[in-house]
């Protein structure tokens, strides 16, 4: 019997073969995949654009003289452990552990909103004491609108976290879910993987001499 009669005679089988394309991938993280693809390429172009800029205008602004690099560095490191975090939710997930579920994802939730509150205190940092504004110049434009996009990524992953946490709560959370938790995960994954490209390439290179 082929696998196409098999799903025909038996509903469960069609209603999970519905769910994974013809390479056995579910359709949610490969849909999940080609979105973090296309936003790949656009974090891709607003990185390169601010690289670009940085070495046609180097001497506009002297980044060592208002980074704060122990504090991105903080930042860094706890984006990185809520990483973690993430991973050790999506197995709890898959584990049917309900309780790890709602813990990892809790820890997940409050390293981002840390993050977050760290970069809100770097941008008024910057605009108070150095006066560097989204219109003050061209280091100024592209990396409030590098960095404010990847702060937006992070504000909607959380929101996104957040709603699962909630809905773990309520009789409706099924074992089965485990794979939009998994999704959630691939998305958190892909942000702090762009963070660190952007920590490196954007704060760290500044100290590198033969590199400014």
């Amino acid at each position: 019997m082929s696998a196409h009669s098999h799903a025909a005679d038996d509903p469960h089988a069609a209603l999970e073969a519905l769910k994974e394309t013809s390479t056995g991938i579910e359709n949610k993280k490969l849909a999940m995949w080609a979105f973090l693809a296309s936003d790949c390429m656009f974090f891709g172009t607003l990185i390169s654009t601010h690289l670009i800029y940085r070495k046609i205008y180097p001497d506009i602004v002297d980044p060592k003289a208002i980074f704060d690099i122990e504090l991105t560095g903080f930042s860094s490191f706890i984006l990185l452990m809520s990483s973690f975090l993430m991973a050790l939710s999506v197995s709890a997930a898959h584990k049917g552990n309900i309780k790890g579920v709602r813990w990892f994802l809790g820890g997940t939730i409050f390293f981002g909103l840390i993050f977050l509150c760290g970069q809100v205190y770097e941008f008024h940092h910057f605009v108070t004491d150095f006066g560097l504004t989204l219109s003050s110049n061209v280091f100024g434009s592209t990396f409030y609108v590098l960095t404010g996009t990847h702060g937006v990524h992070v504000a909607l992953g959380i929101i996104w976290l957040g709603s699962w946490l909630v809905y773990t709560f309520t009789d409706r959370y099924k074992a089965e879910h485990a794979l939009d938790i998994e999704v959630a995960g691939l998305y958190w994954h892909f942000v702090d993987i762009v963070w660190i490209v952007i920590f490196t390439v954007v704060y760290l290179v500044e100290y590198v001499p033969f590199l400014t």
